[in-house]
């Protein structure tokens, strides 16, 4: 056994943790390869979806959430990672490659993280308001500085052009045949590899109620009790709209909804309004830094029943490869 690298198992563990990352219609668009001590993240271009995500956005910021869901579980197993991004340049489906030190010294607070990498699920449901008891991370400007992406916490006078960011987008989608029928394929039934079921989807009742939702079929979960959703939005932004900056989003939602779900938030991403040029223009407007809206997230007080099921996740087996080592010669 070689001490400088991780067993397989604990690598095994740290993909499963990662799998529990948030993505686009929960595809879980990702593959991870494991070969002589280095960690290989890949895009699965199978799960793409072409009618909302053309370009494959959203694919590469699912794909960043797993790998800083990965790099969080490692350090609460006591492993440092080192990431080289597009290791194959920008255009490959080779995302990043990483290597492994026995070095980290996690604190409480990574432990925190790790329980919320179990815990946390998108809560499509109304939410009550922040306040005094609940407040959003107080270190989050620190926590994404250095990313070259800008979190912007939008006043609620925003909400009506959001409201409005959204009715744009439902009316360009309402007679595009290719996104309802992909829209239904993973929204709305049980598919035991992914997608969101109908336990995980809010009802009729509660769906109108959260004016900047994406207009999913109607679930059976009703446990709120808020009459309208007050939730905060965070806008996450970047200066540049290329693959990198996705990428870069994408870690950088994992680590915002990690540490809301630590501080007892409930969170919902949401990417519907940056999918089309006219509804993501009228985000822009709101972000005081300008750039190019990725994804924007509602963070509110969870209220009423029990909590939605979470989504069902991929086998870990279906997106882990492991590569053996070639024998000594």
């Amino acid at each position: 056994m070689d001490a400088t690298i991780p067993d397989v198992n604990v690598v095994r563990i740290a993909v499963d943790l990662a799998g529990r990352a948030p993505s686009v219609h929960n595809s879980q668009p990702w593959h991870w390869t494991y070969s002589n001590g280095r960690l290989d993240l890949h895009t699965e271009r199978a799960r793409l979806l072409p009618a909302a995500d053309p370009t494959g956005r959203q694919l590469v910021i699912s794909c960043g959430a797993a790998l800083h869901h990965l790099g969080t579980a490692l350090t609460a197993l006591r492993w440092a990672t080192d990431v080289e991004r597009f290791p194959d340049g920008l255009h490959s489906g080779h995302l990043a490659t990483v290597r492994f030190h026995r070095d980290a010294h996690p604190v409480s607070h990574d432990f925190d993280l790790l329980a919320a990498i179990r815990h946390r699920y998108s809560d499509r449901r109304p939410f009550g308001p922040l306040g005094a008891q609940h407040r959003l991370p107080a270190a989050l400007p620190e926590l994404v500085r250095g990313r070259e992406v800008q979190a912007t916490v939008l006043p609620a006078d925003a909400r009506p052009a959001l409201a409005a960011a959204t009715l744009l987008t439902a009316s360009a989608r309402r007679y595009d045949s290719g996104y309802q029928a992909e829209l239904h394929w993973w929204a709305g039934h049980s598919i035991p590899s992914g997608g969101i079921p109908p336990e995980a989807l809010a009802t009729a009742e509660n769906l109108a109620r959260v004016d900047i939702g994406r207009g999913f079929p109607a679930g059976v979960d009703d446990g709120s009790v808020e009459e309208m959703d007050r939730s905060t939005v965070i806008v996450l932004s970047t200066d540049s709209d290329h693959r990198p900056d996705w990428l870069r989003v994408g870690e950088t939602l994992s680590l915002v909804l990690l540490e809301a779900t630590v501080d007892g938030l409930g969170t919902c991403p949401l990417t519907h309004v940056t999918e089309l040029r006219q509804s993501r223009d009228l985000v822009r407007e709101l972000v005081p830094e300008g750039g190019f809206p990725q994804v924007l997230i509602r963070v509110g007080v969870t209220t009423g029943g029990p909590t939605p099921r979470q989504t069902p996740r991929r086998p870990t087996d279906t997106v882990f490869s492991v590569v053996p080592r070639p024998p000594h010669s």
